[in-house]
């Protein structure tokens, strides 16, 4: 299991919200390439990285700030947020150097899409955020709702080719209460997927119990003091 810590960029900061209310937003630094530095020399293997103005807007505001990211550590980085077309995927992937690319609105939007990068790009490189709200797919930084039952989508990202999601009870997201393990078996039983476990997590036990599963983000437990995240990463 990959312990992920994320960095969640909003106007060149690195932030976090509560449920993804972006009017519940608490800054913890103007320095994000220096939090992931840090994270970096703590031993994590991966970091996630999200524009919450990009998933909002389908732009790409932080760019000079996931420039510097990605240019100034050397482990790997998977980035979300507004990646909405061919040119922003190829942006990031082949000019920046992203590791992989995470899809959100556009996978919920355009399934056509996801399968014409899957056939572009390796599995590895191509993971779609399903974010999920009272069992359905929310979209443009969780302010709309697809409509799309979450087991139904992610069984069509399935036969695409799909291999890595990164899932959300966005309800948990922010709140240090713990993830939605049920929802996380239900999508385990789908087979052929790799989960990321994202939201909810408040204290070590939780990610133990991620173990399962191919990784967890932490963000706000890790920003809260809630969880000894080198020690974490150690143990593995």
């Amino acid at each position: 299991m990959y312990i992920i810590p994320a960095i969640d960029l909003k106007d060149g900061q690195a932030v976090r919200l509560v449920k993804g209310d972006y009017a519940q937003k608490t800054v913890y630094s103007d320095d994000p390439l220096a939090i992931a530095q840090g994270f970096e020399r703590m031993g994590a293997k991966y970091l996630h990285v999200v524009d919450l103005d990009g998933a909002k807007g389908g732009d790409t505001t932080n760019l000079d700030t996931i420039r510097k990211i990605r240019g100034g550590i050397g482990i790997q980085m998977q980035l979300g947020g507004g990646i909405r077309n061919a040119d922003v995927v190829s942006l990031y992937l082949e000019e920046l150097g992203v590791d992989r690319v995470i899809l959100g609105t556009a996978a919920a939007e355009r399934p056509g899409f996801v399968a014409e990068l899957m056939e572009k790009y390796s599995p590895e490189q191509i993971v779609v955020g399903v974010d999920v709200r009272d069992g359905k797919v929310a979209t443009a930084g969780w302010l709309a709702d697809s409509g799309l039952g979450y087991l139904e989508f992610i069984r069509t990202l399935q036969s695409m080719g799909v291999r890595y999601i990164v899932a959300t009870d966005i309800s948990r997201d922010g709140t240090l209460t713990s993830p939605n393990w049920d929802m996380y078996r239900q999508i385990s039983a789908i087979g052929g997927i790799n989960v990321i476990v994202s939201g909810g997590v408040a204290n070590e036990g939780h990610i133990e119990q991620a173990a399962e599963y191919y990784g967890v983000i932490i963000g706000k437990a890790y920003y809260e003091g809630k969880v000894d995240l080198e020690k974490c990463l150690r143990r593995g």
